[in-house]
């Protein structure tokens, strides 16, 4: 059946370290993946990954594959107490390359 797949559910990491979570999928003709954390009821937009190329927001990297059957994985660099949020993964389907989420 076709899912998209976030790891892991919960993560605990102490101030200044690094954390990664991944997000895979199984639905073909999907190749982006949005990266947000919510915090304070506000959503954050972190970065997203366009087939095998990333562009996070400063402090985070973006690196994987975004098309059925890769992984996409968010990596926080340096973890803050505003660090601890939900983080998600959404997967979007894009007509042509040239889009990208302003």
């Amino acid at each position: 059946s076709n899912q998209v797949h976030q790891s892991p559910a919960s993560l605990y990491k102490n101030k200044g370290e690094s954390a990664m979570m991944k997000c895979s999928h199984s639905i073909s003709g999907y190749n982006q993946i949005l990266w947000y954390k919510q915090s304070n009821r506000e959503f954050v937009f972190l970065g997203y990954m366009i087939g095998t190329s990333g562009s996070p927001e400063a402090g985070f990297d973006i690196v994987g594959d975004a098309s059925a059957g890769g992984t996409s994985t968010l990596t926080i660099k340096q973890l803050t107490p505003n660090s601890s949020a939900v983080y998600y993964s959404q997967l979007i389907h894009v007509d042509s390359p040239d889009t990208v989420p302003q």
